[in-house]
């Protein structure tokens, strides 16, 4: 598209173009970022993750942390309820029982397709990371844009309905993740949106867009998954 007809907004993720958008808006897929130089998952939390059924991954985003031992313990118990193996991003780290493992920071393109579901808090990286790893989520949404991710991974088809996080408990979520892990169709519908997902390039429209910027009269912006926009060039076309 012209630069000259509209500011042009790249959005980083993956949807379908609704006709009412304005001219200029377009989606052209996720902007994945790098995993650090050098990384490699920790020894103990590899060997916990081959050692029996793939584990269900559990995160509540920065919601959970300052009551990460209550929460921790809730996951626990919703675990408990369909026997499932856990890895928890809820803030204590390290091995929690023999089934149960705590962990930081961990790239989710190692992690979520090593897992037999994702419940997370639906932010929009998380989100896009477990589609793109093609197994079953359960939405956990708390605030800002998470209700509106949480409502498409049920709409797609790939989650059961929503556990908004005032109303998380562990026979709640152990329900949801029994369900998310034992109906086929979740993993069916999550592995073909991960197909296309992964033969998608956003970052290689962004580059385009930011090598046309010299000519560009006014600006573009970027979005990304989290709803930030970023200027990356003014009214002269400079970067």
């Amino acid at each position: 598209m012209p630069w000259a007809k509209a500011n042009r907004t790249l959005a980083s993720f993956s949807a379908s173009r609704s006709a009412d958008w304005r001219e200029g808006l377009e989606v052209r897929g996720y902007w994945w970022p790098q995993r650090p130089p050098g990384w490699a998952p920790d020894g103990v939390l590899a060997d916990f993750v081959e050692s029996g059924p793939p584990p269900v991954f559990i995160g509540f985003g920065s919601q959970a942390a300052a009551r990460a031992e209550e929460f921790t313990e809730l996951a626990v118990r919703a675990l408990r309820r369909p026997g499932l193996r856990g890895v928890l991003q809820t803030g204590v780290p390290g091995p929690l029982h023999d089934d149960v493992f705590g962990v930081g920071d961990v790239p989710h393109d190692w992690l979520f397709p090593r897992t037999a579901a994702v419940a997370h808090h639906c932010g929009g990286g998380t989100t896009g990371a477990g589609l793109r790893a093609g197994v079953p989520a359960v939405g956990l949404p708390a605030v800002n844009d998470q209700p509106l991710w949480a409502s498409r991974l049920t709409a797609l088809g790939v989650a059961p309905d929503t556990i908004p996080f005032r109303r998380l408990s562990p026979e709640r979520l152990g329900a949801a993740l029994h369900a998310a892990v034992t109906e086929d169709s979740y993993r069916r519908t999550a592995a073909a949106l991960a197909t296309r997902i992964q033969a998608e390039d956003g970052a290689a429209a962004v580059i385009a867009a930011v090598r046309e910027l010299p000519a560009a009269p006014r600006r573009s912006s970027l979005i990304g998954e989290d709803g930030g926009a970023s200027n990356v060039g003014d009214r002269r076309g400079r970067p």
